[in-house]
């Protein structure tokens, strides 16, 4: 799962990446790393695996990992190329001033995210007319053309040109055969408000959310200064401002949501593993994210809830109560679910 970070100069959005990466650049070298690509890959938090842990006292623990970018530069307007090194992300999160900086200005939250979400529409809508183009090129030539595709990618033009972003129409933007075109407004956005330390308001979101992108406000500075701090330092000084909990782990949690991932778990005396899959992935498929041979052997999936087994106590315990169950290939696996992959291969 790989989450691209974007925004417009000054909204911090590196110290938002280093926040949340703990990948913190030394001042001095900070202003040499403008420009540069940079990514972070990071565990993610789960009360669930640490209890887990304790439980099984495996020889290993895994935790799921999640990928931050930063590219070196999505700042500049209405150039094509500068969208292409965000293509691969699964979804972008779009870092928004809305702190007084150096000037006089007052912060316009919203007029900061249009200014990308133009940008992206405006990219997308060269990459359709390219394709279009090249189309009528081949029909001319003689070549058959996919009249799916045509009929399809003029859908996009008529929505983007309508200042529509294309994850407004998730029907549209997952269509199988425009997969390949990365299309930069389709992906889902979760757009960060970055506020000073004294600000917990949440500005007018509802035009941002109509555009169907995910809001969240966070304090970057703050979050910056205590991801540099030691858990213990951490932790007294969040007591101390009674901070529940690092806004970073929020928004792992909420680039999960976007992204519409839940997390199943293996257990056993020699490791105990949180799984990344998609909501309503059958149970064939979850066995083939852990191998091909599960999947290829599969006979049944044993499957019992991390509530239940936090309710019985002990995986025994959950079998005397019945929950522990057994589930066929189409089972759509359930956020917290502790797998069991009966196999033969």
């Amino acid at each position: 799962m790989k989450l691209g970070i974007i925004g417009l100069d000054g909204s911090e959005k590196s110290s938002i990446f280093e926040a949340l990466t703990k990948n913190i650049a030394a001042p001095e070298l900070r202003s040499g790393l403008k420009g540069e690509n940079r990514i972070g890959t990071i565990n993610v938090p789960d009360s669930r695996v640490n209890t887990l842990e304790d439980m099984y006292q495996p020889a290993k623990t895994s935790y799921a990992k999640i990928e931050y970018f930063l590219p070196g530069e999505i700042t500049k307007k209405r150039d094509q190329n500068i969208w292409n090194s965000v293509r691969d992300c699964d979804a972008l999160i779009h870092v928004v001033q809305n702190f007084q900086g150096f000037s006089s200005e007052k912060p316009n939250p919203f007029k900061a995210f249009l200014e990308l979400e133009e940008d992206m529409i405006l990219s997308d809508i060269g990459v359709v007319e390219k394709r279009i183009e090249r189309i009528d090129l081949d029909k001319k030539r003689g070549k058959q053309v996919n009249p799916e595709e045509i009929s399809l990618l003029k859908d996009c033009i008529l929505k983007l040109e309508s200042e529509a972003p294309l994850r407004k129409y998730p029907l549209l933007a997952s269509a199988h055969i425009l997969k390949g075109f990365a299309f930069i407004s389709a992906k889902p956005l979760l757009v960060l408000y970055n506020n000073s330390d004294d600000d917990d308001n949440m500005p007018d979101v509802e035009k941002i959310q109509a555009s169907q992108a995910g809001c969240m406000v966070i304090k970057g500075k703050l979050e910056h200064e205590i991801a540099q701090m030691s858990d213990d330092e951490a932790e007294e000084f969040m007591a101390e401002f009674n901070i529940s909990a690092s806004a970073m782990d929020r928004v792992i949690r909420k680039s999960y949501e976007i992204l519409g991932r839940i997390s199943f778990f293996t257990v056993g005396s020699d490791e105990v593993r949180a799984w990344t899959i998609r909501k309503e992935t059958q149970a064939l498929d979850a066995a083939d994210i852990i191998h091909s041979d599960i999947k290829k052997g599969f006979i049944r999936a044993e499957v019992l809830s991390y509530d239940d087994l936090m309710s019985a106590g002990s995986h025994n315990e959950a079998k005397k109560k019945g929950t522990v169950r057994l589930e066929g290939k189409t089972y759509n696996v359930q956020d917290g679910d502790i797998i069991n992959f009966r196999f033969n291969v």
